[in-house]
């Protein structure tokens, strides 16, 4: 990693958010169980959380589990709910040490009660952390979350954005592995300007490289929200 990389950039994104996909496929083509791949894919997240930070990142939020995984055999949501909660006991502490902070968005009230009380103790846990912001989306729809916002106390379009912000600032750039191109109901709002990047590589094999690559492109990006001003000067 190139620890020279935040001042050499024009233009660092503020927040960062990826769809880690292709933990089944990365497994499936070594000849092992769907469950290796996603064992494989918490590296990942380890490793981008930490070079994301390093280059002066915001927010990172990562797609962990959408509401429609429910649909997955009920063998594997156990399996993805079991290393989400693996996950919470053993990086807490580090999060802690590195100035992370961790939330967690979606919803909650379908998850197990004891991921539920990890959840709350980790964003306790870390909550004075100031180096990086860390969200990860478990049981996430960003069509649920518009509804939810609008039939509360927004009026305007104004309302609502504050109303789904939760405090961090829209999306910069969107990165999704695993070849596909599409959003999967996830921060649709959020994304409305963001910069969109789909790469071929499977998440067990983003790495800090990966990362430092997209944000680079982001960097040489023009972006105009609408206006011609750039273009002009």
């Amino acid at each position: 990693m190139n620890s020279n990389f935040a001042m050499q950039s024009t233009s660092i994104a503020r927040h960062v958010a990826v769809i880690m996909d292709g933990n089944g496929r990365w497994a499936v083509a070594r000849g092992r169980r769907r469950s290796a791949g996603h064992r494989a894919g918490v590296d990942a997240v380890r490793r981008t959380v930490r070079a994301a930070a390093e280059v002066g990142v915001q927010v990172l939020t990562l797609y962990a589990f959408s509401a429609d995984n429910w649909r997955r055999p009920p063998r594997e949501v156990e399996i993805l709910l079991r290393l989400i909660r693996r996950h919470l006991l053993v990086e807490t502490r580090r999060l802690v040490d590195h100035g992370v902070k961790l939330t967690m968005i979606g919803r909650r009230d379908r998850l197990p009660p004891v991921l539920r009380e990890l959840i709350e103790h980790a964003e306790r846990a870390t909550e004075n952390g100031t180096r990086l912001h860390l969200r990860i989306a478990i049981d996430y729809s960003s069509r649920d979350e518009i509804l939810r916002a609008a039939s509360t106390a927004p009026r305007t379009r104004e309302d609502l954005a504050l109303a789904l912000a939760h405090g961090v600032p829209e999306v910069d750039l969107l990165i999704r592995t695993g070849a596909e191109r599409r959003l999967s109901d996830f921060l649709l709002w959020e994304c409305a300007y963001a910069e969109l990047l789909f790469l071929d590589v499977l998440w067990p094999d983003f790495t800090a490289a990966h990362l430092m690559s997209a944000l680079s492109d982001f960097s040489h990006r023009s972006r105009r929200f609408g206006s011609i001003e750039a273009i002009l000067a």
